[in-house]
């Protein structure tokens, strides 16, 4: 992704680079992703439930910018890994068990994804929809590759695998890692592309 860096994102119109404001906009980072990842949806068999998560991970790094984006994702991981109660269906298992269970490879792929947007939008990307799409799907895949390729490990390492209902162990990933959520996907990663340039053209007003 060849990028020509522009002179912000979006979130350094509304705060400073520096001081309370945006350790603040961190903070509200962390709640968002928290509050997202808790609006979820079983989908049974597959152990990864649909949530606001994927949303939340793609609309915050293109608003935040890499910087911004990266202390506030591994804000948020950190205190999963602590053991706070942050992350999707985590209601037993906490802490680095649940972060090295089935999710473990989405979770690297929202940091990878977060990055990649705030480089996007600090590219001038999320000023336009059709850039923006593109930069969404871009973060979709970084969030799908790893979350797969581990899940694929995990129902190989864990014998999860079900011989009497899939035809291989790649076959049972992917109804369980990746086609069940690709509608919802779609429509969140519409969204998103569509949310970002309208609060440009809304900020652009307020200080006209």
């Amino acid at each position: 992704m060849a990028l020509s860096m522009t002179d912000g994102v979006l979130a350094e119109r509304i705060a400073p680079r520096a001081g309370l404001a945006q350790a603040g906009l961190v903070a509200l980072g962390i709640a968002i992703l928290a509050l997202s990842a808790k609006i979820a949806v079983p989908m049974w068999p597959s152990p990864v439930p649909v949530t606001m998560g994927t949303f939340a991970v793609l609309a915050l790094g293109a608003a935040y910018g890499p910087r911004l984006g990266l202390m506030t994702i591994l804000g948020y991981m950190g205190l999963g890994a602590l053991g706070a109660n942050v992350f999707a269906g985590s209601g037993s298992v906490h802490g680095l068990a649940y972060m090295m269970g089935s999710t473990g490879g989405y979770l690297l792929g929202y940091v990878l994804a977060t990055v990649a947007l705030g480089l996007a939008a600090r590219a001038g990307w999320d000023r336009s929809v059709a850039k923006m799409a593109g930069a969404m799907l871009i973060g979709n895949a970084l969030i799908y590759v790893p979350g797969v390729l581990w899940l694929h490990h995990v129902i190989v390492a864990g014998g999860l695998f079900k011989a009497d209902v899939f035809a291989s162990t790649w076959g049972q990933t992917m109804a369980w890692g990746l086609t069940p959520y690709l509608i919802g996907d779609a429509m969140k990663l519409a969204l998103a592309a569509l949310l970002l340039p309208a609060a440009w053209k809304a900020v652009a007003r307020l200080r006209g």
